[in-house]
Formats: structure tokens, C-alpha cells, sequence
């Protein structure tokens, strides 16, 4: 089995204002996926995106990326990451082209070498037509595309995608999904935290959950989303028949929701479930007015955990 790519033992950061971004955080990832970290606004996500690209040191704890300790050996950690920010860091009077060749001579490319990298990442992101032009004339979805574009030049083992959708119109956001899934198909690792529940979805091979610095979850979408709990039946009935609903529906422990005749039930075998709900209310001659068949999302997944965090850090703060 291959080592993990990335090391996070115990790390902690904390600032000179008291607050505490990371808190006692250990994560492990493999090489060659894309790891999605989620959490809501102040949760240290881009603390440890800052940390991880040898941006910020940490307080204590260790972090190895590539083999490399990002406070002892930040140069070799340097060497094989590839970083794109929350803000597109171009110079508005440089060309696409200009902007990415730039950052391949920081890379330390030849000339020759840095112009041809320019091609081939241009050519690839589908903006060999615009690379001309300076960026103030670029839309926001392009500044992101030339943006990670620059990050890619490179060839970076680790890629750091902090926010990379966020402003990005539809288009442009297919665009740069389907690049982050070449590059994990050629083996570089993607760590992408993103305010988008469905990009994780959709992306992340495995997604930690994090809040005030501390791991709520980590696992696989699926995972997550069964540890939430299990499907529901969503049935909408005429407020008048919601009684002789719940009758009919008694063996499948129906309970009435919060709505007027909603009525939900737990459906652990899924279609099967809607199918037998159905059946009964057919023999009971009920013709529900909606019927739905709800799964846990990455939403519920999100909104649950966060929830349990907030109400108890609530308790412990009441008990101190």
C-alpha cells in the first residue's frame, strides 16, 4: 500500500488575536486522489491550505507533504506543490501567456522550457485564443482557469485548490472540474476545499469535515452521508386523510412532518420501501398529491455535524 502524500499529526495554530484556527488536527491522505476539505467560514480550512503550501508555520504538531516536513524542509515541499488561492493572484497588465510563463521561470524553468509549459497548460484549460490579451479584459471564470493554469506549470505532485469555483460562472466551473479529474487521473493529488457541497460531491474521492479547527468526520461521500442516517419516503396527503394515512401506513412506522400532511417514513430499503408505502395506500384507497424519495445529501451530511458541534460547544461553554 502506497504511504500517504500528506502527514497532518496533532497540528495547531493559533493567532496573536486568541483566536484558535487549528485545534489538535491530524488527517492522512493518499497519493493520487482528490481530498475535499469541508466546514463553515472560520473553521481553519485555509489556515491549513497556508500551512500545508509552507505559507504559515504551524504552532505545534507535524506536517509532511511529498516526504517533506513543510517546517524543516519548506523548499523540497515547494518543489512539488502547486497552489491556487481563494483570489487570483495575476498581474492585470500581463497577458494570459505572460502570467503563466511568469510563474514557470519562478519555478525555476528555462525560458524555452517555461514558454512551452505555457502552451501546453493553455492549450489544456481551452484558452489558447484569449492568451493575448491582458488579463483586466478576462472574465472572472477565466482569471480563475489562468489562475490554476499558473498553479499547474510546474507539474506539481500535490495540488492545493483553495475555493477555486467560488464567482465562477457554470461553464467555467464544468471546465475546471474536469481538469482537476485529468490531473488525479495522471496521478498529481488534489486537496480542494470548496463552500460548494455538490463540487465535493462530485469530485472528492474522500472529504474531512472540519469545524474550529477540529475533524467532525472524514470518509468517503457515501460514508458520510449513511453515518447521517438512512433514506426516507416523503408523502403529501389532503390534511383530511393524514389519519387514515398513518393507519394505513402503521407497519412502516410512518411519522407525520412538520408540514400539514406531510407524512415521512424511514425507507432502509429504499424503492422497495416506496413501492410496499404505495401498495398499502392503493389498498387503502389514498392517491397522495406528492411522493418523494429522499436521500441523505452532502447538505444533510454538512448541516448535521455542524449543528451537533455548535450545540455542543454551547453545553461546554454553559458548564465552564
Amino acid at each position: 500500500m502506497n504511504d500517504p502524500i500528506i502527514t497532518i499529526d496533532e497540528v495547531t495554530k493559533q493567532f496573536r488575536d486568541g483566536t484558535t484556527a487549528l485545534d489538535g488536527l491530524s488527517l492522512t491522505i493518499a497519493p493520487g486522489v482528490i481530498y475535499g476539505l469541508l466546514g463553515p467560514n472560520g473553521a481553519g480550512k485555509t489556515t491549513l491550505i497556508r500551512i500545508l503550501a509552507t505559507l504559515l508555520r504551524p504552532d505545534t504538531g507535524t506536517v509532511r507533504v511529498a516526504g517533506y516536513d513543510v517546517a524543516r524542509q519548506p523548499a523540497k515541499v515547494r518543489e512539488r506543490i502547486g497552489l491556487a488561492g481563494q483570489f487570483a493572484a495575476l498581474d492585470d497588465h500581463l497577458t494570459g501567456r505572460e502570467n503563466i510563463a511568469m510563474i514557470g521561470r519562478l519555478y525555476g524553468l528555462s525560458r524555452r522550457d517555461a514558454h512551452a509549459r505555457t502552451d501546453q497548460v493553455l492549450h489544456r484549460i481551452h484558452l489558447d485564443d484569449a492568451a493575448d490579451r491582458q488579463i483586466k479584459t478576462y472574465s472572472g471564470g477565466m482569471r480563475r482557469l489562468i489562475d490554476l493554469a499558473a498553479s499547474l506549470i510546474g507539474r506539481p505532485q500535490v495540488l492545493f485548490l483553495d475555493e477555486p469555483t467560488t464567482g465562477v460562472d457554470p461553464a467555467s466551473r464544468q471546465d475546471l472540474w474536469r481538469l482537476v479529474r485529468d490531473l488525479t487521473a495522471e496521478g498529481t493529488t488534489v486537496l480542494l476545499t470548496t463552500q460548494y457541497l455538490d463540487e465535493a460531491d462530485q469530485l472528492a474521492d474522500r472529504i474531512a469535515v472540519i469545524d474550529r479547527g477540529r475533524l467532525l468526520t472524514e470518509g468517503a461521500a457515501t460514508e458520510l452521508k449513511d453515518r447521517t442516517g438512512s433514506a426516507v419516503v416523503e408523502l403529501t396527503v389532503p390534511a383530511e386523510q393524514r389519519a387514515a394515512t398513518l393507519a394505513a401506513l402503521g407497519s412502516l412506522a410512518a411519522q407525520p412532518a412538520a408540514a400539514p400532511g406531510q407524512i415521512v417514513l424511514p425507507a432502509p430499503d429504499g424503492p422497495l420501501t416506496l413501492r410496499h408505502a404505495l401498495r398499502l395506500l392503493d389498498q387503502a384507497a389514498i392517491t397522495p398529491t406528492d411522493v418523494a424519495l429522499h436521500r441523505p445529501t452532502l447538505d444533510d451530511v454538512f448541516l448535521s455535524l455542524t449543528r451537533k458541534s455548535h450545540a455542543q460547544r454551547e453545553l461546554a461553554g454553559r458548564a465552564a
